[in-house]
C-alpha cells in the first residue's frame, strides 16, 4: 500500500512578525523595560564595552543596553522594529545628555554594512524574532571579525520561561515557530553561532522582579508588556480569570519574599560571544 505524506505546511514567518510587531507597540514596555535596567549595565561590563567601539542594540525597546553602552562614551547605534519604543529611548537619552543614534530596523533584516560594529548587545529583544538562525546571521554579519556579541536571554526552566508556557496553555502560540526561551539554552547557542565563534562565554543570571503582591504584578503586566496585554484581550471573562490565576500561582511558586511582598527571581543567561577573525 502506498503511504501519502502529508505536506508540510510552514508558518508564515512575515504574518507572524507583523502580529508580533502589533504585539510590541501595545501596552507600554518601557514601564517594565526600565526596571530591567541592571541587566542592560552587566551585559555592557561582561562584553567590555570600551570608549570609541562602534556599539549596535538590537529590538533594543526603551534602551536599557544602549543607555549603558552610552554611559561607557562608545558610539551607540539603537535599534528596533518599534519606533514608539525608540522615542522611549530618545528621551531616556536626552535626559542624560547622551549621543545616541536611534534607527527603526528588524534584527532580521538589519539595513547595516558587513562588519561594522565592534560589539552587537541585546536585552531580552532579539530573541522573540520568529526566524532564530536569520538573527544569529544578521548578527554575526554586522560585526567586524574579531568583534563581541552580547546577550542576556530568558531561560526554558526560569521564571519567565515557565510564564511562557503558562500563558501557550490559554493562548497557543503560531504554530511551527521556535519558542523564544530557546535562546536561553546553551546548546541552541551552540547551534546557531558556533561555527562563527572563537570563544563563547555563558553565565546564569538572575534578575529579581519586585513588585508590591501578585496582584500588582499582573496587573501592571496586563497593563503594559506587550505579550501578556494581548493574551488577556485574546480570551473572554472566564478565560481571563483562569489564566490570571494560573500566573498568580506561579508567581507564588517563586516568590521568595513571603506574603508581605514579591521577589521573584528570573533566572537568565548572560551570553559573550567572540566573532572568528
Amino acid at each position: 500500500m502506498e503511504s501519502v505524506l502529508e505536506p508540510v505546511t510552514r508558518p508564515d514567518l512575515a504574518a507572524i512578525k507583523a502580529r508580533q510587531q502589533a504585539t510590541w507597540a501595545s501596552g507600554d514596555f518601557a514601564v517594565i523595560g526600565t526596571t530591567l535596567q541592571i541587566v542592560g549595565e552587566l551585559l555592557a561590563e561582561a562584553v567590555d564595552v570600551r570608549a570609541g567601539e562602534r556599539v549596535l542594540d538590537v529590538a533594543a525597546g526603551n534602551g536599557n543596553a544602549t543607555l549603558a553602552a552610552a554611559r561607557r562614551f562608545a558610539d551607540v547605534t539603537s535599534s528596533d522594529y518599534v519606533p514608539a519604543l525608540l522615542e522611549k529611548g530618545r528621551a531616556r537619552a536626552a535626559a542624560e545628555g547622551l549621543a545616541v543614534q536611534f534607527e527603526v530596523a528588524d534584527v532580521e533584516q538589519l539595513p547595516f554594512a558587513d562588519g561594522r560594529f565592534d560589539v552587537v548587545l541585546s536585552t531580552f529583544g532579539c530573541m522573540f524574532a520568529p526566524d532564530h538562525p536569520q538573527v544569529a546571521r544578521e548578527m554575526l554579519r554586522v560585526v567586524r571579525p574579531g568583534g563581541r556579541i552580547g546577550m542576556a536571554n530568558w531561560t526554558p526552566a526560569g521564571f519567565i520561561g515557565r510564564l511562557f508556557k503558562v500563558i501557550g496553555a490559554h493562548v497557543p502560540p503560531p504554530a511551527g515557530v521556535a519558542s523564544p526561551a530557546l535562546w536561553g539554552s546553551e546548546p541552541h547557542l551552540v547551534e546557531l553561532f558556533g561555527p562563527r565563534a572563537a570563544g563563547m562565554q555563558v553565565e546564569r543570571r538572575v534578575f529579581n522582579f519586585r513588585y508590591r503582591d501578585a496582584a500588582h504584578w499582573v496587573q501592571v503586566f496586563r497593563d503594559w508588556y506587550g505579550p501578556t496585554h494581548k493574551a488577556f484581550a485574546a480570551l473572554d471573562a472566564a478565560g481571563r480569570q483562569r489564566m490570571e490565576a494560573d500566573i498568580v500561582a506561579l508567581l507564588d511558586e517563586f516568590n521568595v519574599a513571603g506574603s508581605e511582598s514579591l521577589v521573584v527571581p528570573g533566572e537568565y543567561l548572560e551570553v559573550v560571544i567572540t566573532t572568528a577573525r
